[in-house]
């Protein structure tokens, strides 16, 4: 095999893993517990796996493709909804700000090997899209960023600490048993 063919066999290798990962984001995403205007969800935790098998752009670009099968009208949303109203509703913003905590935490997650730092990469991420929501949510509630954060953030940061710090655990372990995967 030659060089050309071993970047695109490559290249195939990473599109199907990003299509994968999608896959598993819609099947995992509408699974959801409702505990006001923003349900808890695996999301977190299957988008903080992302970069560590295929690095930032490509976790960017599927979640991309998610936010987009959803809109279309595909139940993948929370509570297997789907449609354009549920990006332009109330968990809208959060939906979005799962972009740039793929592309914080993954860019960070391809700098170094050390767990703790990939951590506190994920976690600016986090808090990347817990500030687009927020904003959103208070806006499209008309209601104060205190409030906000307190429906729809405060409530989440021991779940979504503790799926950060599962993502941290078990992403370079798999990523590791994946052939080709990896940032």
């Amino acid at each position: 095999m030659n060089a050309k063919n071993d970047m695109r066999s490559g290249a195939v290798h990473k599109m199907a893993l990003s299509a994968l990962m999608t896959a598993a984001l819609c099947i995992l995403a509408p699974l959801s517990v409702p505990i006001g205007p923003v349900p808890i969800t695996l999301s977190v935790l299957v988008i903080c796996l992302f970069p560590y098998f295929i690095g930032a752009r490509l976790s960017a670009l599927a979640v991309m493709l998610y936010l987009l099968i959803g809109a279309i009208g595909l139940p993948v949303f929370s509570g297997f909804e789907g449609g354009v109203s549920k990006l332009v509703g109330p968990t809208g913003g959060y939906l979005i700000g799962y972009i740039p905590l793929v592309l914080i935490g993954g860019a960070i997650i391809e700098k170094t090997d050390k767990r703790c730092v990939h951590l506190a990469g994920l976690a600016l991420g986090l808090i990347a899209c817990y500030a687009l929501g927020t904003v959103w949510l208070s806006v499209y509630l008309r209601i104060g960023i205190a409030s906000a954060l307190s429906k729809a953030v405060l409530p989440f940061i021991p779940f979504d600490a503790a799926k950060l710090v599962i993502a941290v655990i078990i992403g370079p372990i798999a990523a590791n048993k994946l052939p080709g995967a990896g940032a």
